[in-house]
């Protein structure tokens, strides 16, 4: 293995070693710093996420919790079945995530989606098109469950104060 290798490698096991050790209102630092991800005010991220091959194409807005194992795709690998057809076609979007959102555990956002503000995604969902602001969504594909004003009801019905 040559030492350009080992020093990279090295770097890659430095970052991931520094965000892992940091506390959830900081990480989102390190993964701006690091990799490029634009972030807003008081971004929470509850453990690890992917950011994917292009994360500079990421906006996070303020007031947003990402949780563990939230993966970003910013690209459509699909198109290396055309390379032969169609040398170096590559198909990038910019994923843009809004205001007050919750993003459930390992939850995927696919390219070019917008998640609005006021919104909260399921853990486990794959997220293929845009999520209008105030709503709840999940599943695969994830689809509009309810309201942001349903769950509230539901959650002062059910929910306990600790």
């Amino acid at each position: 293995m040559s030492t350009g290798r080992i020093i990279r490698l090295l770097k890659k096991f430095y970052v991931r070693l520094r965000i892992r050790a940091a506390g959830p209102m900081s990480r989102a630092f390190l993964y701006s710093r690091y990799y490029g991800i634009q972030f807003g005010k008081n971004v929470r991220i509850t453990g690890l996420i992917h950011p994917g091959s292009e994360p500079w194409l990421i906006r996070v807005g303020d007031n947003v919790t990402l949780t563990e194992g939230v993966v970003f795709h910013t690209h459509d690998g699909g198109t290396w079945v055309l390379r032969d057809k169609y040398p170096g076609l590559n198909i990038y979007k910019r994923v843009v995530i809004g205001n007050n959102v919750f993003i459930g555990y390992r939850s995927q956002i696919m390219p070019g989606v917008k998640v609005g503000d006021n919104v909260i995604i399921a853990a486990g969902s794959v997220v293929t098109r845009d999520v209008p602001e105030s709503s709840v969504a999940g599943g695969v594909p994830a689809e509009v469950i309810k309201s942001l004003e349903n769950y509230e009801r539901k959650a002062l019905e059910e929910g306990i104060y600790i």
